[in-house]
């Protein structure tokens, strides 16, 4: 398990029902309990009772991962397949879902989690990787 300073950027993975398999972009506050639980402020989430203040929460530590690496947009990068793992940014998070179609310069997402199917433009798409072991895991690649 990576560990993480104040300051640090990380995207932080929601365990609520109806949130399963987002994430979120957040930064480190402070470290807490030995690095086992993490004080975070959200970028795109604010608090219920005050919607101009960023929400912050503590987390444990299994539900923060590093931002992932930026995609350089190329002919290569702005190309996804049919059933290709990507996660879509949608309601202020990262969503999990799998390509299932194109239409024009959109492509089609289906999210398992909501049984929802929804058109993105490519700019609002990334391939999707899982943070294993310290490194960046695709279906193909480490990066």
């Amino acid at each position: 398990m990576a560990m993480f300073f104040k300051g640090d950027k990380v995207e932080v993975r929601s365990k609520e029902e109806g949130f399963l398999g987002s994430y979120y972009q957040a930064k480190i506050l402070s470290p807490l309990n030995n690095n086992t639980l993490y004080r975070v402020q959200y970028k795109n989430l604010v608090e219920e009772e005050d919607q101009t203040r960023p929400l912050v929460e503590i987390v444990s530590a299994d539900e923060v991962r590093p931002v992932p690496p930026p995609v350089t947009f190329t002919k290569a990068t702005q190309v996804f397949h049919y059933l290709d793992s990507v996660d879509a940014f949608d309601n202020d998070g990262w969503w999990v879902g799998k390509i299932t179609g194109r239409q024009g310069s959109k492509y089609w997402v289906y999210f398992e989690t909501t049984r929802d199917e929804i058109a993105y433009p490519v700019s609002r798409l990334r391939h999707q990787l899982e943070w294993r072991d310290g490194h960046w895991i695709t279906s193909n690649n480490t990066f």
